[in-house]
């Protein structure tokens, strides 16, 4: 798990504007007019027309896409009752990940009041507000009444996530676990070792999945919970047996399924094999679970086992299914989130885990080939697929079970806009980083003697991302640092000019003279290269002396893209190499390119640069939507600008028949589907969204995204390399420090690939 320091949270969350989050408008709003349309006069239209129609609040306002996330903060994750104000950031964290993994936009709302019928009063008071209320950080047992008299009482979907969210991930891992483990639902036994709001809601849901109540035996604290016990409150006495036993090994002895919402190490490798054949554990108490993971994984090799942490297999994570459910709550107009609609969940969570993985969630969790097994039982949190999984199955649970208000009828626009929301990269990039931290790589740095360049190596290093590798002077770098405040020990510097290098500078020298000795390089001038910390550093990973190579561009990278040419070379197959930009916009995800790389690219490199592109969108579970932009349109023009992107283009179509792409087009037709097909109903991409666009030249493709950025319509990343043999990458060394982290991440992540593709030839 990733090292978390005080003084690192609380600079997150004090650094620029205090907090996680804010209102952005979402009309103009820089004229007069604007202006009286948002407030008077013109706001008075919509205030009538939904006075007379109340429904039509939902086509006037962000009531369908707004949710709350209300606490009184009196269970606060593992803070206990810390109460309303020191649980904001808690709730703001919550309102982050509705918005970055459903689209949703969220208030969290702090209520100081602990009495359960007041705090109902206001909760139903504020709640026309809001299209869905998140209940969130309530002790038991109030949360159960608040949640019932909240649902009973108002028109909108309403859910304490404490409760069902743990339920619902943890029972579609539990389908998949019979599944793989041989048994049937309805014959287990089951232990059930905290009986808090979770264990509570836990129980039930997989009863209604066929658990039977008499295989059941739930524990808190003083033992199990048995019907000649008086100091039980109503919800733990629905759960009491009448078996003999008083103790949790008791309990554990020949049962199927243990369930722990509880502390930790309060299960001993003795009690796990006491467990029936082909045993299930899902030890969920944070952060350290009810037994530690290698315990329980040494204890017997059938075991399935899974965790609440995201550094060991099969994690039951709450973010698999609360911004998912919510979505499709509210796209459908649900008056609730009742148990139709949860089961849909369940169901569509467990499906996705046997489907094929893609390669963008393999790679973020640095596997091979994820697939349906021991210890694959529950999608990846980081899945970009569960939103157009679980949403529709949601949806269409609701309006099944008759509480959908809006039903949705259109299911293939339905999911095609909820592709859009899906913002790949931001989730890959926080994946990677917790991957990176668990297996580093050397990455050099090639100037590291600028104040951004520096600043992103000391900061990776403190992430635990990447182990950087400065190349520069020491005494030069270590007075930038302390001009910077930076600390800097334990950072390896090597100073290629140094004496002490010189024997490295030799054998680098020996080898690029080899591998160019019939492109025209001599020993003496590949020695004399080996002073340039360009090819010095590239060196260091072609020879295997570092994993990966971060090189520092002031203006363009030409040069820089010559030298990896000649160090390390092209990937097989292809002639060319190139950089993708990944744009984020409210329209959804664009990928550019080429962004850096080919200044004037011919009909051969551009064709090269649209393959390279098709297998990075792919990579990032995408399917691409093609076009290629120029100045005209389908040949409208004729001259050599126009014409190498119409050849690029009937070569696409000639290796890739099936692959969505067309052009030359200007950018307007690429964007604008619906135009697009009206005016050139011939065209390959007909009813599908572009997402991907080719550029003619450098000029355009900078240009473009440069401009967005720079006008604040979208964030990137990038660039990224495609197409060389080793991981050398690129990034201005005047770019953010965040960036420049994120791209040396990522050429970490290329070494990793590598080290288990052997960098193979792709069509």
């Amino acid at each position: 798990m990733s090292t978390v320091t005080k003084e690192a949270a609380l600079e997150y969350h004090r650094q620029g504007k205090p907090g996680k989050i804010e209102v952005v408008p979402t009309k103009p709003y820089s004229t007069q007019h604007d202006l009286a349309l948002a407030y008077s006069p013109g706001v008075a239209y919509p205030c009538k027309e939904i006075e007379s129609r109340p429904e039509d609040v939902y086509e006037y306002t962000d009531k369908g896409n707004l949710v709350a996330v209300i606490s009184n903060g009196t269970a606060v994750l593992g803070l206990g009752d810390i109460g309303p104000l020191a649980g904001k950031p808690v709730m703001e964290g919550k309102a982050l990940l509705f918005k970055i993994f459903a689209g949703l936009d969220c208030f969290d709302i702090e209520v100081n009041e602990k009495d359960p019928e007041k705090f109902i009063s206001i909760v139903k008071a504020i709640s026309p507000t809001f299209g869905g209320i998140n209940l969130e950080d309530i002790k038991a047992p109030e949360c159960f009444e608040i949640e019932t008299r909240l649902k009973e009482e108002c028109d909108i979907p309403v859910m304490h996530d404490d409760q069902h969210g743990t339920a619902i991930i943890s029972a579609a891992g539990l389908l998949n676990a019979l599944e793989i483990q041989g048994k049937k639902i309805d014959e287990i036994r089951l232990v059930v070792n905290g009986a808090g709001a979770a264990a509570v809601s836990c129980t039930k849901l997989y009863m209604a999945l066929g658990v039977r109540r008499e295989n059941i035996v739930m524990c808190d604290s003083k033992g199990v919970i048995t019907e000649s016990r008086s100091d039980i409150n109503s919800q733990k006495r629905e759960f009491a047996t009448s078996r003999n036993i008083t103790t949790l090994a008791e309990a554990m002895k020949d049962a199927d399924v243990f369930l722990g919402l509880s502390v930790k190490d309060v299960v001993t490798t003795e009690m796990v094999q006491s467990m029936a054949e082909r045993p299930i554990v899902f030890a969920l108490a944070n952060p350290d679970p009810e037994i530690s993971y290698d315990k329980a994984m040494a204890s017997r090799p059938d075991l399935i086992f899974a965790t609440g942490r995201s550094d060991y297999p099969n994690q039951i994570n709450n973010v698999l299914g609360f911004p998912y459910i919510f979505r499709g709550a509210l796209d459908c107009g649900a008056t609730t989130i009742n148990e139709a609609m949860k089961l849909a969940a369940v169901r569509a969570i467990a499906q996705l885990a046997k489907e094929p993985v893609p390669s963008v969630v393999n790679a973020a969790y640095n596997m091979n080939r994820l697939e349906f097994g021991r210890d694959y039982i529950l999608p990846k949190p980081l899945d970009p697929r569960l939103l157009t999984w679980v949403s529709p199955a949601v949806a269409k649970g609701a309006m099944e079970s008759g509480v959908a208000k809006r039903p949705i009828t259109d299911w293939e626009a339905y999911e095609e806009r909820l592709r859009k929301l899906m913002g790949y990269d931001k989730k890959f990039v926080r994946r990677i980083y917790d991957k990176a931290k668990e297996h580093p790589k050397r990455v050099v740095f090639g100037e590291a003697n600028t104040d951004n360049m520096l600043r992103a190596a000391v900061m990776g290093a403190k992430e635990g991302v990447y182990i950087p590798v400065l190349l520069g002077n020491e005494e030069m770098i270590q007075k930038r640092a302390d001009r910077l405040g930076l600390d800097i020990s334990g950072v390896e510097i090597v100073n290629l000019r140094h004496d002490r290098e010189a024997k490295r500078r030799s054998r680098y020298a020996s080898e690029f003279a080899a591998k160019r000795q019939r492109r025209g390089v001599t020993l003496p001038e590949a020695q004399e290269k080996m002073f340039d910390r360009n090819y010095f550093g590239m060196m260091m990973v072609e020879t295997g002396d570092a994993d990966a190579f971060l090189g520092g561009t002031y203006s363009g990278a030409h040069d820089m893209g010559q030298i990896a040419r000649e160090v390390v070379g092209i990937r097989p197959c292809y002639n060319n190499f190139a950089a993708l930009h990944i744009i984020n916009t409210k329209r959804g995800t664009f990928f550019i390119a080429d962004t850096l790389v080919n200044k004037n690219p011919d009909a051969a490199t551009l064709t090269d640069i649209a393959r390279l592109a098709r297998n990075s969108v792919e990579y990032f579970a995408e399917t691409p939507v093609m076009a290629m932009v120029s100045y005209s349109n389908f040949g409208a023009a004729q001259d050599k600008d126009c014409e190498k992107v119409q050849e690029a283009v009937s070569k696409m179509h000639e290796l890739y028949p099936d692959l969505a792409i067309d052009g030359e087009m200007t950018i307007n037709y690429a964007l604008n589907t619906e135009l697009r097909d009206k005016v050139f109903p011939f065209n390959r991409l007909s009813g599908k969204d572009v997402n991907t666009l080719i550029f003619p030249n450098l000029a355009s493709a900078s240009t473009a995204y440069r401009m967005m950025l720079e006008m604040g319509v979208a964030d990137s990343l990038g660039p990224i390399q495609m197409g060389l043999k080793k991981p050398v990458h690129f990034a201005s060394v005047h770019s953010p420090v965040r960036d420049i982290v994120n791209i040396a991440v990522i050429a970490g992540l290329d070494a990793a690939v590598l080290e288990r593709t052997g960098g193979t030839c792709d069509k």
